[in-house]
């Protein structure tokens, strides 16, 4: 029987489920809404996973994102990962000799510096939701397009404007300034994909050595007026992988694959959890000065997991 191994990613605005087999390849993937509710849309990416391969033999889990530590008491997972490591592995797992890593989710960016292989250099971006998925998406409604045709539009552009993107509010309010003066709509988008570009550059990769190959990850991947404008300002092919938007994943899973394989064995609790009630009630707790707020997840009414502390007297 074949083995294979999941990577889940739970961040804010969606949560990623994927499988991959003993060669990294992947094998199912699954794009989810979180929408504030990250258990029950764990479930149902396990739901989905379930009807598409049954029981099947996942032989490792890992997890990543916001939301790592909840995913990995209700999965079992073999390793909890930070994204920033998750990328960087799918990143590299895709292309060896990458040396810069641009990922750009719903709520946060990140750029990530690889040298012969090895992380050397990150910065992340979660205060400005400028370039942001969620930015995006408000912007496309503004303007009555949808988000898929976006980037497409972008690219039809014969005079981008000038658009101010140091920030979500200052690039929302000259977008619709430029709307007010008659500006063409593919101009404008053109103008926001470019300042939004800019303003990654300046704040997320200021200071950084950006050298190609350069990949592109995260939703934001998709749209290809912002790849197009990332490509104009570094002055070279930006790479957007096939399955750009769930990488985070992949990398999870990759690492879990390494630790189930190392370890002889895997934690995880089954595709049959999506079957379980689970409950999360938080606890302050006053025993010192840190005034930690426990988390204590219940699973069909009895006590599967607490954590949250940062001395270790409620984790188990």
């Amino acid at each position: 029987m074949d083995n294979y191994y999941m990577g889940v990613d739970v961040g804010s605005v969606s949560t990623n489920v994927v499988l991959i087999d003993d060669e990294n390849s992947l094998i199912f993937h699954e794009y989810l809404r979180t929408q504030g509710r990250p258990i029950e849309v764990i479930k149902d990416g396990i739901r989905n996973l379930f009807d598409e391969f049954g029981l099947g033999n996942i032989s490792g889990v890992g997890t990543t994102g916001s939301g790592r530590q909840l995913a990995s008491i209700i999965l079992g997972a073999d390793v909890v990962k930070n994204e920033i490591t998750c990328h960087a592995v799918a990143g590299l797992n895709h292309n060896p000799g990458t040396k810069t890593i641009v990922e750009i989710g719903g709520q946060d960016s990140k750029i990530i510096i690889i040298r012969d292989g090895i992380v050397v250099d990150f910065a992340m971006n979660t205060v400005c939701a400028a370039g942001t998925g969620s930015f995006l998406d408000r912007q496309a409604l503004r303007l009555g397009i949808e988000i898929d045709r976006f980037g497409k539009k972008a690219l039809e552009s014969k005079n981008p404007v000038r658009i101010a993107g140091r920030c979500a509010v200052f690039a929302e309010s000259d977008m619709i300034h430029k709307q007010q003066l008659g500006h063409n709509q593919e101009d404008i988008i053109r103008g926001l994909c470019n300042a939004l570009v800019r303003n990654f550059l300046s704040n997320v990769g200021k200071g950084k050595e950006i050298l190609a190959p350069v990949l592109f990850q995260g939703g934001v991947a998709s749209n290809m007026g912002i790849k197009k404008a990332f490509e104009e300002e570094l002055g070279h092919e930006v790479i957007v992988p096939e399955n750009s938007n769930v990488m985070g994943a992949i990398g999870a899973a990759i690492l879990g694959r390494e630790q189930a394989t190392q370890q002889g064995y895997t934690n995880f609790r089954g595709l049959n959890i999506y079957n379980s009630q689970y409950t999360v009630d938080s606890i302050d707790c006053n025993g010192c000065s840190n005034i930690c707020e426990i988390l204590e997840i219940r699973e069909d009414g009895e006590l599967l997991a607490r954590y949250g502390d940062k001395c270790g007297k409620w984790s188990f």
